[in-house]
């Protein structure tokens, strides 16, 4: 125990500051946010490319005149997305680009959808003042894995562990649903899941919170069509909080967990850095 605790002053405080402090540098692998470069698309690209279109393996791209008014260009929608890059690589004009944005978590499903005139995702916002009250200073959730391949899991787990300490916020993941606040689903909740689902959420005395978390909870990811998977947590349950990405970086959960209650906002300085980022 004395040898424990030495190593531990020589260590000294290894908690991240964020978000009082910087966020952690991300990793130069990271992939953020997607920018859509409208003007590269129009002037780059050959009429009616779709290089990026035909490239993305779960059909999250499509053509702007498929669902926002005529306008030229792509648009991502960031459920379904698997920050994989093929789309970036086929793009003859490179005109989509993946930031190292890491706030991608809104409380509505059409906000994940990314289109060449949106210069920002419509970020997460807290919840009503009535839940905030209830659940703003201690929220406890239950994680549940319903058919994931793990990465997910891990990266939520990452949020326990001492470098990132998601406790000082008040929030903590519970054994049992009847102690929670909410649930946290990853996977793409598979038919042998569904009815466990289903009475976890049923176990959880109310008001209650779902979060999905990572884009196969969202839209099935890689999964999306398969005749055992029910394609992402909303043909189960109500989401109120979608936080993207396969899988999505623990910053990316932290952000969106502390901008449900209330936590966190947006500054001046962070959208400098964001329109920096694009540029």
């Amino acid at each position: 125990m004395l040898k424990v605790i030495l190593t531990r002053m020589r260590q000294g405080y290894r908690t991240i500051k964020f978000p009082v402090g910087a966020p952690p540098a991300m990793p130069d692998f990271f992939r953020g946010r997607p920018c859509i470069k409208n003007g590269a698309c129009a002037e780059g690209c050959p009429p009616l490319c779709d290089a990026c279109q035909s490239a993305c393996p779960t059909g999250a791209i499509f053509r702007a005149s498929d669902g926002l008014g005529g306008r030229p260009g792509p648009s991502v929608d960031l459920g379904k997305c698997l920050f994989c890059l093929d789309c970036e690589r086929a793009c003859p004009a490179a005109a989509i680009r993946f930031t190292k944005d890491y706030r991608l978590a809104t409380r509505k499903r059409e906000d994940l959808v990314l289109g060449p005139a949106a210069r920002e995702i419509k970020l997460a916002r807290e919840l009503d003042k009535k839940m905030k009250r209830l659940l703003g200073r201690s929220l406890k959730l239950r994680q549940v894995s319903s058919g994931g391949c793990g990465a997910c899991e891990a990266d939520v787990n990452v949020l326990s562990t001492i470098g990132w300490d998601i406790g000082r916020f008040g929030i903590q993941f519970v054994a049992s649903p009847r102690h929670a606040d909410g649930l946290l689903v990853t996977g793409p909740v598979t038919k042998n899941m569904e009815l466990a689902l289903r009475k976890t959420y049923d176990a959880m005395p109310g008001p209650k919170i779902v979060i999905a978390s990572g884009s196969c909870a969202i839209a099935g990811g890689p999964y999306l069509g398969h005749e055992d998977a029910n394609d992402g947590v909303s043909a189960i349950l109500p989401i109120d909080l979608f936080i993207p990405g396969c899988p999505p970086h623990p910053l990316t959960v932290l952000d969106g967990l502390l901008r449900l209650v209330g936590k966190i906002q947006d500054t001046p300085r962070g959208k400098a850095l964001r329109h920096e980022e694009e540029l």
